[in-house]
C-alpha cells in the first residue's frame, strides 16, 4: 500500500478572536494564502507540483465564502492550474481535510496534496452563516420536537454525566495554560510558528509570532471566580440535572489562525529529496447523539484503535480538542488515559480554536511534539457540531 507521508507543517500563532486581536485586522484570504506560501518555499516544492488544496473552514460567508482556499493559493501566487476545494466538517474540518487529502494519496489519485484550513473569528463572528435563517427544516424539527441546543448546554450535560465538578474543569483548564506558556518558553512552537506581519491597535507594523490567547497569570482560584455562560430559566427548566458551570475560563476561546501540513506519497517524497516525517497510520470519522454532541470523539477513539490494532497505552501522545474541558476529560476517563500524555503543550482553552484551522493545527503540534520526544504513535480527535468527530493516528518515521 503507497505511504501517505507528512513532510511538512506550520500554523500561525493565535490570535484573539475579536476586534484588536492580533489577527483582527488582517484577511482571512491573507492568513491562508501566508501559510500555504511558506510551507512550499520552506521545503523548495514548485507549487505547480501540488495535485489539490483541501482546506477547512466553517464560516464560510463574506470574506471566507466562495471557495477560500483557492482564492488563498491564487493570492499565495501559485499556479492557476492548481485546483482547490474548501470543506466543512464544523470544528474537525481541516482535520477532514487531512483525511481526504491523504486517503487520496494512499488512493493513487493525488501524489502531493496540502490540507489546511482558516478561520477570522474576529471578522466572521461565529454564526455569521446561520443568522437569522432556519438550517432545521421539518425533519430535524419532527425529529427531535425540542429542539437541538448550544454546545455549551451539550458541555453542561457531559458534565453531569460524568460526574465531572467545576474545580475538575477549572484545573485541567488552568492546567492547559500552563502547559502552553512553559511551551512558549521552551521554544517548543518555534518550528511550527510562521511568522506574519500584522498591523496592531497602534497602526504599527509588528510581526506576530507568539500564541495571543495563552494567559500565562491563569490559575484554577483565578477561574472559580467567573460565572456560568449558559444558564437561563428556560435551559434550567428543560435540563434540571445540568451543573451550570461552563464558563468563559473552562471553555476554547474565539480565535484566529490557519494553518496547513504538505502531504506526499512517501515515494514522491523520496524523488524530491524531502523527508518523511510521519505517516498516515489509521482514521475514522464516525457521528453520535447530537443532543450530547461532544461526545463523539469518544466511538472515534475506539474505531481508529481497532482500525490501527492498537491500545491507548500504545499512543505517546493525544491530541483531543479542549472546546470545553468536559470533553477532554469524558474522553480521558473512558479510556483511562494517562493525563501526561494528554494534550501536553496545552490546548484550545490556552491555545485557542481556530474552527476550520484547528484540525491541522493540532496535527502540526502533534507532530513537532512526537519528534521533540521521540515519541512513536500520536493521536488526535475533534467534537464536531451535530454530533460527530474524526480521529487520526499518525506514526513518527
Amino acid at each position: 500500500m503507497t505511504n501517505a507521508v507528512i513532510v511538512d507543517a506550520v500554523r500561525l500563532a493565535s490570535g484573539r478572536g475579536k476586534p484588536g486581536g492580533a489577527l483582527s485586522g488582517t484577511h482571512p484570504v491573507e492568513m491562508l494564502s501566508h501559510v500555504l506560501r511558506t510551507l512550499v518555499d520552506r521545503n523548495g516544492l514548485d507549487p505547480a507540483q501540488v495535485d489539490d488544496v483541501i482546506g477547512g473552514c466553517v464560516q464560510q460567508v463574506g470574506e471566507q465564502a466562495l471557495n477560500i482556499s483557492r482564492t488563498a493559493l491564487l493570492a499565495a501566487g501559485f499556479p492557476e492550474s492548481v485546483p482547490a476545494t474548501t470543506i466543512d466538517r464544523q470544528c474537525g474540518s481541516s482535520q477532514q481535510a487531512a483525511h481526504f487529502g491523504a486517503q487520496g494519496v494512499i488512493a493513487g489519485a493525488y501524489d502531493i496534496v496540502i490540507a489546511c484550513g482558516v478561520e477570522s473569528m474576529s471578522r466572521i463572528p461565529m454564526g455569521t452563516s446561520s443568522m437569522g435563517q432556519d438550517t432545521a427544516g421539518a425533519g430535524i424539527a419532527a425529529r427531535y420536537p425540542e429542539g437541538l441546543i448550544h454546545q455549551g448546554i451539550s458541555a453542561e450535560l457531559i458534565s453531569a454525566k460524568w460526574k465531572l465538578d467545576r474545580e475538575a474543569l477549572d484545573a485541567f483548564s488552568a492546567q492547559s495554560h500552563q502547559r502552553a506558556a512553559a511551551a512558549i518558553a521552551a521554544g517548543a512552537f518555534d518550528k511550527e510558528i510562521v511568522p506574519i506581519s500584522v498591523t496592531n491597535a497602534a497602526g504599527e507594523t509588528v510581526t506576530h509570532t507568539v500564541d495571543e490567547t495563552v494567559r500565562t497569570s491563569t490559575t484554577a482560584e483565578g477561574l472559580a471566580g467567573l460565572r456560568p455562560s449558559f444558564r437561563t430559566d428556560e435551559f434550567a427548566a428543560r435540563f434540571p440535572d445540568a451543573p451550570w458551570q461552563i464558563t468563559p475560563g473552562n471553555s476554547s476561546p474565539f480565535t484566529d489562525g490557519a494553518s496547513a501540513v504538505l502531504i506526499m506519497s512517501e515515494e514522491m517524497a523520496n524523488k524530491l529529496g524531502l523527508t518523511p516525517r510521519a505517516r498516515f497510520h489509521s482514521f475514522s470519522v464516525v457521528g453520535d447523539d447530537p443532543m450530547l454532541m461532544l461526545t463523539a470523539p469518544i466511538p472515534a477513539t475506539h474505531k481508529v484503535l481497532a482500525k490501527a490494532g492498537l491500545s491507548i497505552d500504545d499512543i505517546d501522545a493525544y491530541e483531543v480538542n479542549e472546546a470545553f474541558a468536559p470533553v477532554p476529560l469524558a474522553w480521558a476517563h473512558e479510556f483511562g488515559a494517562d493525563p501526561a500524555k494528554l494534550n501536553p503543550l496545552g490546548g484550545a482553552i490556552s491555545l485557542g480554536h481556530a474552527l476550520g484551522s484547528s484540525g491541522t493545527r493540532l496535527m502540526t503540534t502533534l507532530l513537532n511534539h512526537l519528534e521533540a520526544t521521540g515519541g512513536r504513535y500520536g493521536l488526535q480527535t475533534m467534537c464536531e457540531g451535530a454530533g460527530m468527530a474524526n480521529a487520526t493516528i499518525i506514526e513518527r518515521l
